[in-house]
């Protein structure tokens, strides 16, 4: 197994602007190939021989072939893609956590780009970009008519220079235009409060090499503030586009026991076919220390509750699932994003690379993440002030264009969850709008859905007591 995860390189996310996805790296296996369609290729042959005789002007071969291979990849699903030297590059310092760009993880829909989460501490998330937001310019060129590929590397550029961004927002009336500053971006992944005695709070912001080190820090912190174990702890996952697999697994084996199975791939080939569980070889790189032996004692059975919600996807939605299926944790918030493919990274003897959609995600039980999500065991959306400013739709995998299909009955095998929708939430101010959130808080206390999670929380240390 350890030989397979030093061969694959996992992504577990659509493409990010200034952000990294979870991968797997892998050479191009010695496989024997299938027989190639020798009358099609005569067409291509034939087509690309006009372009070349006929076009108004003349088109390099270069340009030719490698617009042909971004549309072979792109009409896949939304997560395959051609990565010219430029964007692997960049894929691969994206994983170590610092990174250029605007802080958004983005799809293609329709011919435009599509938000699925804005990166927490980043450019995009403080001018207050959303999950579902549809970008259809960019300064003054319309996003129609460009691959994805094209919209990144326009969004993509030096730090402290300016991009505005023409967005079709739902419930909004006309576009609305936004100013962002490019920026290096440094994403702290782990983030942590004591928000009374006795319970902890940890927000993932997404997976990174030093995700798991982080969160057995922050564990450690938390037990030295409390002065003793937690009764309890809330695992933030929402808005979290995903990232390494290996962290993943990590991540969910500080709350799981040795050994117990984390995730398992199902594909065409032997590569694609894995079971991750909580085993040293299947959450460490070759060389690293294991951070799971300073893990606090308490940490593997205080009572918790997980977040998640549409932004929730691929890495957070693996831990979300393995811990709803060993019942190790209560899931609550709203369906997560539904990213449960695996794209295997296969670099190429030019520099460059494609990214290849090659397996399914499945939880401990079975269950398909692709193009359904993780339910939680307790709904609860988020807060509303009135029915005008209602819960505004989240986008999920499900709705993108070309997505995968989920490969089972996509029919919940069991009741529906229970529902806990807020109303109103007392966080609105004189004027009936929602009060001000302080954007260096590390969890509101006019967090609906965090409240509900605390209240929850209680009651499950309660009945642990008896």
């Amino acid at each position: 197994m350890s030989g397979k995860l030093k061969q694959i390189g996992l992504i577990t996310m659509g493409a990010l602007i200034g952000a990294a996805l979870t991968l797997n790296y892998s050479a191009i296996a010695e496989r024997e190939p299938e027989p190639l369609p020798i009358e099609d290729l005569r067409a291509f042959s034939e087509i690309f021989g006009k372009i070349k005789s006929d076009y108004v002007e003349p088109v390099e071969d270069k340009k030719l072939i490698t617009e042909a291979i971004n549309g072979m990849l792109s009409g896949l699903d939304p997560h395959s893609a051609y990565l010219d030297a430029e964007a692997f590059k960049e894929l691969q310092v994206g994983t170590q956590g610092e990174f250029g760009g605007l802080g958004i993880e983005v799809g293609m829909e329709d011919g435009f780009v599509k938000v699925v989460s804005p990166i927490e501490d980043t450019p995009a998330y403080r001018a207050g970009i959303k999950s579902g937001d549809l970008i259809i310019k960019l300064d003054e060129t319309p996003v129609k008519g460009l691959t994805l590929n094209e919209a990144v590397k326009r969004m993509r550029g030096k730090p402290n220079t300016d991009i505005v961004l023409t967005i079709l927002r739902k419930g909004e009336t006309k576009p609305l235009v936004i100013t962002l500053t490019r920026a290096v971006i440094k994403i702290k992944s782990v983030k942590h409060k004591l928000v009374e005695p006795g319970y902890g709070y940890v927000r993932i912001t997404q997976f990174q090499e030093q995700t798991g080190d982080n969160l057995v820090a922050a564990l450690k912190d938390l037990e030295a503030s409390n002065k003793g174990a937690l009764n309890g702890l809330v695992l933030d996952l929402r808005n979290d586009p995903g990232g390494l697999l290996n962290t993943a697994v990590g991540v969910a084996g500080a709350f799981l026991k040795p050994d117990q199975l984390v995730v398992y791939t199902e594909g065409r080939t032997d590569e694609a076919k894995m079971q991750l569980s909580v085993k040293r070889e299947h959450y460490l790189r070759s060389g690293e220390g294991d951070y799971l032996k300073n893990l606090p004692a308490w940490a593997r059975n205080v009572p918790m509750v997980v977040l998640v919600n549409g932004g929730s996807a691929s890495a957070s939605e693996i831990v979300a699932g393995a811990l709803q299926d060993h019942k190790r944790a209560l899931v609550v918030g709203t369906q997560s994003f539904g990213k449960g493919s695996v794209q295997t990274i296969l670099p190429l003897n030019n520099g460059t690379a494609i990214k290849l959609t090659t397996a399914r995600y499945f939880t401990p039980n079975g269950r398909s993440i692709q193009a359904k999500g993780i339910t939680p065991d307790i709904t609860v959306e988020e807060a509303t002030v009135s029915a005008s400013d209602a819960p505004k739709m989240e986008l999920h995998e499900a709705d993108l264009e070309r997505h995968l299909s989920n490969g089972q009955d996509s029919t919940p095998k069991t009741g529906q969850p229970k529902s806990d929708k807020a109303k109103d939430s007392g966080t609105k101010d004189q004027g009936g709008k929602k009060a001000p959130v302080d954007p260096t808080e590390i969890v509101s206390k006019n967090d609906y859905q965090f409240n509900q999670a605390l209240i929850l929380l209680k009651g499950l240390h309660l009945l642990q007591q008896r």
